[in-house]
């Protein structure tokens, strides 16, 4: 299809946490309603309960944030604390931690090269 609408309620949603040697706090549940592109190209919606998690990025990927609060901590020293109405891209190569503080939400266009 060459125009689609995002309609949640038609995605069968995927849940899923943090593998067990990613985790550093809590017990973060994570729902996503995702649509594919075979050209490497992924796109939806995420949401996380509160937790930590270790996170290595192998691709790139923008965010939009709709509700909630995070925290993403690079292992270099970098910090970025987003919420709601915030805008962020994460590249590749990136390491560090994902904090959820506040139950997010949010948009995701993911591009793997």
């Amino acid at each position: 299809m060459l125009l689609e609408k995002l309609e949640i309620g038609a995605i069968e949603p995927e849940i899923t946490r943090p593998e067990p040697e990613t985790l550093v706090s809590g017990d973060p549940l994570h729902t996503t309603w995702n649509l594919e592109d075979d050209a490497g190209l992924y796109c939806g919606i995420w949401t996380s309960t509160p937790g930590k998690w270790r996170v290595t990025m192998t691709e790139w990927e923008y965010c939009r944030i709709h509700e909630g609060r995070a925290v993403i901590e690079g292992d270099d020293g970098s910090r970025l604390e987003v919420g709601a109405g915030d805008s962020f891209v994460m590249r590749s190569g990136f390491t560090g931690t994902w904090e959820v503080l506040e139950t997010i939400r949010k948009d995701y266009v993911i591009l793997y090269r």
